[in-house]
């Protein structure tokens, strides 16, 4: 696999959680170094979380971290949010980005559970 390929896939990755870190070892199983986006320290910006949900073909809500966030406090299940301030929420609390999503040339998914990421790389 070239170099330029490898460049290719991106996951953003929370190290705290399990099964981001289990993503990360499925694709470096495969023999492919990611970009890796810690999220939390470097969030992706409004226009990339919605280029990231519009890729995967899920609505904004299934983006969401409901636990261990300010999900409840900020009564995001009010269904009177729209997307568009659903993601401000996300770009003002980077923890409510759900994770890992992995992009790659064959798609865009969360990848929960980890195995999930198998379908995005390319078959060996």
């Amino acid at each position: 696999m070239s170099l330029h390929q490898t460049s290719t896939v991106t996951i953003f990755h929370n190290p705290a959680c399990g099964t981001s870190r289990n993503t990360l070892a499925l694709i470096r199983e495969h023999g492919i170094e990611p970009q890796v986006v810690e999220y939390l320290k470097t969030p992706p910006g409004k226009a990339k979380l919605r280029s990231l949900v519009q890729a995967m073909g899920v609505p904004v809500r299934e983006v969401l971290r409901q636990k261990g966030t300010p999900y409840d406090e900020l009564g995001l299940g009010d269904p009177k949010w729209t997307d568009e301030q659903l993601l401000d929420f996300m770009v003002e609390h980077p923890i409510l980005m759900n994770r890992p999503i992995v992009e790659t040339p064959l798609g865009t998914r969360l990848c929960r559970p980890a195995e999930l990421v198998l379908d995005l790389l390319p078959k060996a």
